[in-house]
């Protein structure tokens, strides 16, 4: 492929040594639907004067939209399929509304501070597809994959897969061909040298537009499968059940050496003692299987200080909604959401995860503050998780999800995003006490997902071991 874009990694190793990420976009979004949503452009140059800063802002033209998850319209995975029509760059954030389903096209290349708005792929669009209420994105072969929680204009589903143009943005169609009996959807991610797709599962449009309510977490109605496909006939091969326990199946990681067939997955909590698991799947032969791996209990607490949700239970859970794998494979992190705190595991050994560190910030109970604001109790906790491509500086973010913020935090999260540095060679976090962006740095905004300027842990796969 001529004139290859730079940050197009040939390999993991290439993605590790090349130069560090200078800026970080962060979506913004206002829970009240009054205020536009917009991208946040922090600075992570170390030597800068104004490290740690928003300093780009890229308004979107409406609000209401609520960004979550996003991401580049093209990345190293680039480099293991032919057959688009322009030249591709890592140039475009594709910024999907969860709740408007819109997606945003942002340009980075003129002024990487300043991402503007070149298109935008109205619900309608997404419709055509069978799908709305967008969630992941991921380059891919073929084109953009855009997973989506809803069926067409909101529907409870099935939930499913988008296939976008790399170069036009049209939305080609729905991805799948054969669906089989899934339903539900979360996250989408591959293996592409063991031609296999695996989907997750969350929930229906109309299970969390209003906040998290018990009755279906109690009842078992979220997800808790893992879906495997076969990427080239896009039919679905395999559904694996975690235990109906296990509800909400959502962050997919698998490794990033091209050669190894296994991954991790989280799931959420479990309905039989509010504890959270961490799984990892793995071929089998010809199938594939998943075991859990991690399991972490919930924190006992006394019912006051819990929200209305969980003073019956007298323990807050640890929530873990997002976990990352670094770009080497040895390093897991976990973000415990609802007990505020972020661990590290080594997964040398995927099998056999081994605790290294851990960092507080918020929680629902601790409210525990950043070392640069030690009178300021945070709400939230560690959320979003991003990890640098040399995998020593991890990123994080506070909101998972307007209504569910409530639910879970009555008196709101606010907004902050923080960095930590990790030891890399032993094991080891310890928070940037000169990196703590939050409050009305995000101009009222409440803050999501982060990617990284270059690429990031969860961005990229990786066609060679070279």
């Amino acid at each position: 492929m001529p004139d290859v874009d730079p940050t197009f990694y040939r390999s993991p190793t290439a993605a590790i040594t090349a130069a560090p990420e200078q800026l970080a976009y962060v979506a913004a979004f206002d829970p009240s639907g009054q205020k536009k949503d917009a991208l946040a452009v922090v600075d992570c140059a170390a030597g800068s004067a104004t490290y740690g800063s928003v300093v780009g802002w890229a308004e979107l033209p409406t609000a209401g939209n609520e960004l979550h998850h996003f991401g580049w319209n093209a990345c190293s995975s680039a480099l293991c399929h032919e057959g688009h029509a322009g030249h591709l760059e890592r140039r475009y954030l594709l910024v999907p509304g969860i709740r408007s389903s819109r997606i945003y096209v942002l340009d980075t290349k003129p002024d990487p501070r300043h991402p503007v708005v070149v298109h935008t792929i109205e619900a309608d669009e997404l419709a055509g597809a069978g799908y709305s209420r967008p969630h992941t994105v991921h380059c891919g072969t073929g084109g953009i994959f855009m997973s989506a929680l809803g069926g067409a204009n909101g529907a409870d589903g099935p939930g499913g897969v988008a296939l976008i143009d790399h170069d036009t943005f049209a939305v080609i169609g729905p991805w799948e061909v054969e669906r089989g009996a899934q339903v539900l959807a979360y996250d989408v991610w591959w293996h592409l040298n063991y031609d296999t797709v695996i989907t997750s599962e969350w929930a229906t449009p109309s299970m969390v537009e209003n906040g998290l309510n018990p009755e279906d977490l109690l009842g078992r109605k979220f997800g808790h499968h893992l879906n495997f496909w076969s990427m080239s006939e896009r039919k679905l091969l395999q559904r694996i059940d975690l235990g109906d326990e296990h509800q909400m199946v959502l962050e997919l990681r698998p490794a990033h050496d091209p050669t190894q067939a296994w991954g991790f997955v989280d799931t959420v909590i479990s309905a039989e003692d509010l504890s959270a698991s961490v799984w990892v799947w793995h071929k089998d032969g010809a199938q594939w299987s998943v075991d859990k791996v991690i399991t972490i209990p919930a924190e006992p607490a006394e019912p006051d200080d819990l929200p209305e949700l969980l003073k019956p239970f007298g323990a807050v859970p640890p929530l873990v909604t997002d976990i990352d794998l670094s770009v080497d494979d040895r390093w897991l992190y976990v973000s415990c959401w609802g007990t505020g705190e972020l661990k590290q595991y080594d997964v040398s050994d995927p099998f056999r995860p081994r605790e290294t560190a851990s960092v507080r910030l918020g929680g629902i109970v601790r409210r525990e503050p950043h070392p640069a604001a030690p009178d300021l109790p945070l709400r939230g906790g560690p959320q979003m998780v991003e990890i640098s491509r040399d995998g020593r500086r991890v990123y994080v973010t506070n909101s998972l999800y307007a209504a569910w913020d409530d639910t879970l935090y009555p008196d709101g999260v606010g907004a902050w995003m923080a960095k930590v540095d990790a030891d890399v060679s032993a094991g080891g976090l310890q928070l940037d006490n000169r990196f703590f962006s939050h409050g009305d740095d995000f101009r009222g905004l409440r803050v999501h997902q982060t990617r990284l300027q270059g690429g990031d842990a969860s961005s990229d796969s990786y066609c060679y071991t070279s």
